[in-house]
């Protein structure tokens, strides 16, 4: 029977990294997007980021959208968002480095004025350097 040996790392288990994409790349080219200062504001301790899609659908709000359907503006749909999901870390009696939580906001569709829910998914891991941070995503992303 041959010995087993100890594995030393883990491309011993999955092989040489193919690619490496970072989490300052990702902000940089557009595909997460910093919630900035209000998510200090909203009581995050760790930095915060929402994906591309998250942000296009629950944050952005142009004026002519003010015009066909209700007055919104762009920072108090990112605090709802950013509030709901504090209250959602705060209430959840789990545990664990994902939870999924529901924020309501108004589709931008040119015609909705009443809010619905959408569901969102919160992953607190490891940035580049290992230090934790927060990404906000749409339950589907990875």
């Amino acid at each position: 029977m041959k010995d087993l040996q100890p594995l030393s790392s883990l491309s011993d288990i999955f092989g040489p990294v193919i690619v490496r994409y970072s989490r300052a790349e990702a902000l940089l080219e557009g595909v997460l997007v910093d919630a900035g200062p209000l998510a200090t504001e909203a009581g995050f301790q760790w930095p915060v980021a929402l994906t591309r899609a998250v942000w296009e659908d629950c944050v952005v709000w142009y004026a002519t959208d003010d015009e066909r359907q209700v007055c919104q503006h762009a920072t108090g749909r990112l605090w709802d968002l950013l509030y709901r999901a504090v209250t959602a870390i705060r209430s959840n009696a789990c545990g664990g480095n994902q939870l999924n939580f529901g924020v309501y906001r108004i589709p931008r569709d040119g015609v909705s004025t009443t809010p619905d829910e959408v569901t969102l998914k919160l992953i607190l891991g490891p940035g580049d350097q290992g230090e934790p941070v927060i990404t906000i995503l749409q339950p589907g992303e990875d």
